[in-house]
């Protein structure tokens, strides 16, 4: 199990990261401004389920190289974080670029489903957290390293569908507001794109917990 205090300190980092405007995000709000409420509700439920095989197979394998070499989790920290700055470079290289518009016609909730899965399981965000994130909040002293990090990946992956649900409903709600704005949008992107470069910092000099 992880200890209590570790756990608190990652919920935290955890609502931080989901929060800042990135791929699901845009994803889910462009899917509830297409589509509606549910249809956006539904994105954000798939979006989820395609997060459960990034965590498996980073519980399953880097947990236990990263358990065992400082080097592996130096590099993969160094990669992890300068993907993200490399992902906020881009977000705000292209913020005003909006997601595709989509005729409004019905779609079958598996087809929604399995649309948020794809984004989900390509999330680069996702990968990076998971890779370069969760190691950090690992006790290597309380037990089993993939356990630990299949508990928080499933923590993350439960706090992202109440947060990114939170966006659909709003997203919905006002839909008119957001299609009609485009700097709206785009504005939303470049903060979200600041917020990853400061985070990559962060994590590239944060200390391993070895």
């Amino acid at each position: 199990m992880v200890p209590a205090a570790s756990l608190g300190a990652f919920v935290v980092a955890s609502v931080l990261l989901i929060l800042m405007p990135g791929p699901s995000i845009l994803f889910v709000i462009g899917r509830s401004i297409a589509y509606g409420r549910l249809a956006g509700v539904l994105s954000v439920v798939g979006n989820a389920l395609g997060m459960l095989p990034l965590l498996t197979l980073v519980a399953l394998g880097v947990g236990a190289l990263v358990a065992q070499s400082i080097v592996i989790f130096t590099i993969i920290k160094v990669i992890g974080a300068g993907y993200l700055v490399y992902l906020g470079i881009q977000a705000i290289r292209h913020r005003d670029e909006l997601p595709h518009d989509e005729a409004a016609r019905p779609r079958s909730a598996w087809r929604l489903l399995g649309e948020g899965f794809v984004v989900g399981v390509t999330n680069p965000k996702t990968i990076a957290f998971f890779v370069a994130v969760l190691p950090q909040f690992v006790d290597y002293r309380a037990g089993s390293i993939p356990l630990q990090l299949g508990e928080l990946g499933v923590v993350f992956v439960a706090l992202a569908l109440v947060c990114d649900s939170c966006w659909a409903l709003a997203a919905g709600t006002a839909r008119a507001w957001f299609a009609n704005s485009p700097k709206r949008i785009a504005r939303l992107r470049a903060t979200g794109g600041g917020m990853m470069i400061g985070l990559g910092g962060v994590l590239l000099f944060s200390g391993a917990r070895h």
